[in-house]
């Protein structure tokens, strides 16, 4: 019985020296699995700051919308101190808090105060505003490009071609 033992011990191991078959962990990693790590590493990163721009972006278009949005207060404020009117002695486009909403709407929103993408329109009896929107808001198969709020109360979205219609007299979002 020994001797089958030697047999099939040395049938086994007996190319192995005794370093061969040391079952002692290694004290480091080997450069593979570091490069493994740093490619993982790398795509994680890719995924997070592509998802860190798109929520920036939507970021800007909600201080477009803030902005827009906030500018109803005050010009309701210089509609009661004209005596019923949007134009007169003050006109609300040239508020000033109206004018520093605009431009802080234009900035949010990548463009310029006072330009066919972000203007304000007033008469006597109602107003306009409406601001370039940092990225383009799909909404089914509509794609807004500017963002609108009026005396009526409205705040929506407009598209290229609204702007457009809306211009620069226009006092109501289309």
């Amino acid at each position: 019985m020994l001797n089958i033992k030697k047999n099939l011990k040395s049938l086994f191991f007996r190319n192995l020296t005794p370093n061969t078959y040391n079952l002692k962990p290694s004290k480091g990693f080997t450069l593979i699995e570091l490069l493994v790590v740093i490619a993982i590493i790398g795509i994680l990163s890719s995924v997070v700051l592509a998802s860190l721009n798109s929520a920036r972006a939507k970021g800007g278009n909600a201080s477009v919308k803030s902005n827009l949005s906030n500018m109803r207060a005050q010009a309701e404020l210089v509609y009661d101190n004209n005596a019923g009117s949007y134009l007169a002695p003050q006109s609300v486009c040239a508020n000033p808090q109206v004018v520093a909403a605009m431009a802080a709407a234009a900035k949010a929103g990548g463009g310029t105060a006072g330009t066919e993408t972000n203007d304000c329109n007033v008469t006597a009896t109602a107003w306009a505003a409406y601001s370039k929107l940092k990225v383009n808001e799909d909404v089914g198969a509509i794609t807004y490009t500017t963002w609108c709020v009026d005396s009526t109360g409205a705040a929506k979205g407009q598209t290229a071609a609204n702007v457009v219609t809306l211009g620069m007299t226009g006092t109501a979002c289309i």
